[in-house]
């Protein structure tokens, strides 16, 4: 065997062997078992194809007809570069850039991605190459040739320099994708670029089998030319490190998730999502914690795609997919590239998300803010791109400090592996004080969470994340399609959206299943947490965060927890990013952190405590905290739909723009359930200074009656068990008649006498005010009626 190219990834080498010959298998067998058995051989795989997509979600035709007789693609094989127009003035003549709603302030309500303040600053691209990893380029297009640049392109599935894509009528893609970035403005074809002056190239790898070795060879490709690649990332560019591009994915329609995609949870990698025409959520669209903005693309078939070129020489108005979504940043990355050359990769990143605009998506469920006050969504990271406000970050836009990475394994107690079972929830928490000892991580960019699960469905798990300063974050939502065995081993889960934030303080991963089969099991082996970011603000007028107190820890509420008492010292593991270990005899990590003791609890003033369980530490608590609820002398953490709940999966409050349903019936079993929207036959009450709410129509009708659900106005009659009612089943009575009672149904449903019970006021000595006396009394009368009445079910 030899080694085949250069390493990958620093340490990742691709070896091949001669296959012919006699006693080839032969001799494979002997030089793998001979790699395998060297001590600095980490791991040794075996290349395989793979299946790989291109990430768009329907396949449109070209409607605007070829230029002139399209020739045959392979055959075109010269390479010319051509002088730079100059840059036209707006509006561009170009015959398509009247369609570019996105580029033009044309999406509902007014909004784009602001790319044309960028352009009136003189910024179109200059000296930025970008390459588009996909099935090839049409780099002789009319609206390209200019612009194309042979040194950002390969053909990896044809092993030469020509990413021309076979004629076939199924490679458009990535032609489609270069004429986003870098079609040319101010001539007579099509429509315009965001990066009109950038350098375009392709390299041709999803036109075959795609394995390991094409996907490296894609990515290392003249790292110290290119600049962006859509699709190293700290070597290229000199050391400042490539900007990797990467589409969110299309599975939404089967409720996918981009948390289960290897590309998107890298923290190398600029996630990008999609918005539509009308500033909603494509249905096609993935959601997971590591998107980091979105740009806009398609929606419906009556909706607006993106205009672009086609092959081979033709034009589309029906570019679609997150795919549209990606080179549309890709361009705008350019722009902030020719302002700033001298931008990082992690520099990139944190001008995309300061400058990200939610506005124009606020009306989407699912925001909210995390704990330095920006608005995040798992729909659409920080918001919609904003070319005008990244360009004039990046103009002044100094270094970030040096990356650190600190890493916190928790180990769990015995049993270890932990059995779980059906539905479950479980949380794991630990302290994390920021590696002061190794190398500190006091301000965060990336979070991840590798953990190894095994589940006999693996998409009924659901993995949540809580932060010291009060961010939750989704790591993995239920994916009902996903039904898997296997679970997830070693996978990281990766979140942006506590960017910023201060990691010192307690962390917390609620595991939970929301499975129905109770047969169903598995293990849930062990979870580590990987902080990265840096040891000082990002930028001098950052906020800096003060010395950490072990014994003062970040909590999402103003109560926060108590002082703890005695914990355990066996529950995490701590490595500062190279440093040595810094865990030390008392559990902590840092310069003596750790849980501390308490000599004297009796002399805390505390009207009662609670013992708040966080993983397997257990704190003696005045009260329970925000997004936990007494349960006897525990505090158990509420559901993580919840932001407040009176029980495990009973709501009181909801995050973000949620809705809570409030019908406290025994007829409706999701009573205290957190929703986008209202179910049928309930309606939205939004009031400023409370929860908004689910709650039941008001019945118009006289007693007996109740008015239909297609708002007719027709009264239609209750039924017979009912003297009122909101629906015509004996399930929907809001009073019985003469000789009928409530009763309960399955242990889910809700009696006539929890209300009753839940309606009483206390008064401050926790007696019963005198005016519920009478109520008191007729307890036992509605017991004795709700039990006959089940006797005669």
């Amino acid at each position: 065997m030899v080694v085949k190219g250069e390493p990958f990834l620093d340490s990742h080498y691709f070896l091949s062997e001669d296959k012919t010959g006699l006693g080839a298998q032969r001799r494979r067998k002997r030089s793998l078992e001979s790699i395998q058995d060297r001590p600095e051989v980490a791991e040794l795989i075996v290349d395989r194809p793979r299946r790989r997509v291109k990430r768009d979600y329907i396949e449109q035709p070209s409607i605007i007809g070829p230029l002139e007789e399209a020739q045959s693609g392979r055959k075109r094989r010269q390479t010319t570069f051509f002088e730079r127009r100059p840059v036209p003035k707006l509006p561009f003549p170009d015959p398509l850039y009247s369609d570019q709603w996105y580029l033009i302030g044309r999406a509902v309500g007014g909004f784009d991605m602001n790319v044309r303040e960028a352009w009136l600053m003189g910024y179109a691209g200059r000296n930025v190459s970008i390459s588009i990893l996909d099935d090839g380029i049409q780099r002789d297009h009319p609206d390209l040739v200019h612009n194309y640049d042979p040194y950002a392109s390969t053909d990896i599935n044809d092993h030469d320099a020509d990413p021309t894509p076979q004629n076939n009528g199924d490679n458009k893609h990535g032609t489609r994708c270069a004429g986003e970035v870098a079609a040319i403005a101010g001539n007579d074809v099509c429509g315009v670029g965001v990066a009109f002056l950038s350098k375009i190239g392709g390299v041709r790898m999803l036109d075959g089998p795609v394995s390991d070795s094409v996907e490296a060879a894609s990515l290392n490709l003249n790292q110290q030319h290119i600049d962006i690649y859509s699709a190293r990332i700290k070597q290229g560019r000199g050391g400042k490190g490539n900007i990797f591009v990467w589409a969110s994915g299309n599975g939404g329609s089967r409720q996918d998730s981009c948390s289960a995609d290897g590309y998107t949870t890298s923290i190398y990698t600029l996630s990008i999502s999609s918005a539509t025409f009308d500033n909603h959520k494509p249905w096609y669209l993935e959601e997971c914690p590591s998107s980091i903005a979105t740009t806009y693309s398609s929606a419906n078939i009556n909706q607006p795609a993106i205009v672009t070129v086609d092959v081979p020489i033709g034009c589309t108005k029906m570019h679609t997919g997150t795919s549209a979504s990606a080179p549309l940043a890709a361009g705008i990355i350019a722009l902030a590239l020719e302002a700033n050359p001298s931008l990082t990769w992690r520099d990139m990143q944190h001008i995309v998300l300061r400058t990200a605009n939610p506005n124009p998506l606020l009306n989407n469920p699912g925001w909210a803010i995390n704990g330095v006050g920006r608005r995040i969504s798992n729909k659409f990271g920080y918001g919609l791109m904003d070319a005008g406000a990244l360009v004039k970050l990046a103009r002044v836009w100094q270094t970030v400090p040096e990356q650190h990475m600190c890493t916190y394994e928790y180990i769990l107690d015995a049993p270890r592996p932990r059995p779980i079972t059906g539905r479950f929830a479980m949380n794991f928490s630990l302290e994390v004080t920021g590696c002061l000892q190794g190398l500190p991580v006091l301000y965060i960019e990336h979070i991840q969470v590798i953990t190894t699960i095994r589940f006999g469905k693996r998409g009924d798990l659901k993995l949540t994340l809580f932060s010291p300063m009060g961010t939750r974050s989704v790591l993995l939502p239920p994916r009902p399609q996903d039904y898997n065995q296997n679970g997830f081993h070693k996978w990281p889960f990766l979140t942006v959206q506590m960017w910023g934030e201060d990691p010192r303080g307690i962390w917390t991963l609620l595991v939970e299943s929301i499975s129905t089969n109770m047969n169903i099991g598995g293990i849930f082996s062990d979870w580590t947490m990987l902080l990265y970011g840096t040891e000082e603000p990002a930028q001098p007028s950052d906020q800096r965060y003060g010395p950490y107190n072990s014994q003062q820890f970040h909590r999402p509420s103003s109560g926060g927890i108590g002082q703890p008492s005695q914990v355990g010292t066996n529950n995490r593991r701590v490595n500062g990013g190279g440093g040595s270990g810094n865990l030390n005899k008392n559990g902590g990590g840092g310069s003596g952190g750790g849980w501390p003791e308490i000599e004297n609890t009796k002399e805390r003033d505390l009207d009662r405590e609670i013992n708040l369980t966080i993983g397997y530490f257990e704190i003696c608590v005045s009260h329970c905290d925000t997004g936990f609820y007494a349960d006897g002398d525990k505090c158990k953490r509420c559901s993580s739909d919840c932001e407040t709940c009176s029980s495990g999966e009973l709501c009181d409050t909801c995050h973000g723009a949620k809705l809570l349903i409030d019908v406290k019936h025994y007829g409706h079993l999701d009573h205290g359930r957190c929703v986008d929207s209202c179910p049928s036959g309930l309606v939205a009450v939004y009031k400023s200074t409370i929860q908004a709410k689910c709650v039941l129509k008001i019945n118009t009708c006289a007693a007996g009656y109740f008015q239909s659900d297609q708002a007719t106005g027709v009264c239609l009659d209750c039924d017979k068990a009912c003297a009122l009612c909101h629906g015509p089943g004996p399930l929907q009575c809001d009073q019985c008649a003469p000789g009928y009672g409530n009763s309960s149904i399955g242990e889910d449903s809700e009696s006539d006498i929890d209300v009753v019970i839940d309606e009483m006021e206390v008064e401050e000595d926790g007696k019963i005010k005198e005016e519920d006396i009478r109520v008191e009394e007729n307890i036992i009368d509605l017991i004795e009626k709700a039990s006959t009445s089940k006797e005669a079910v």
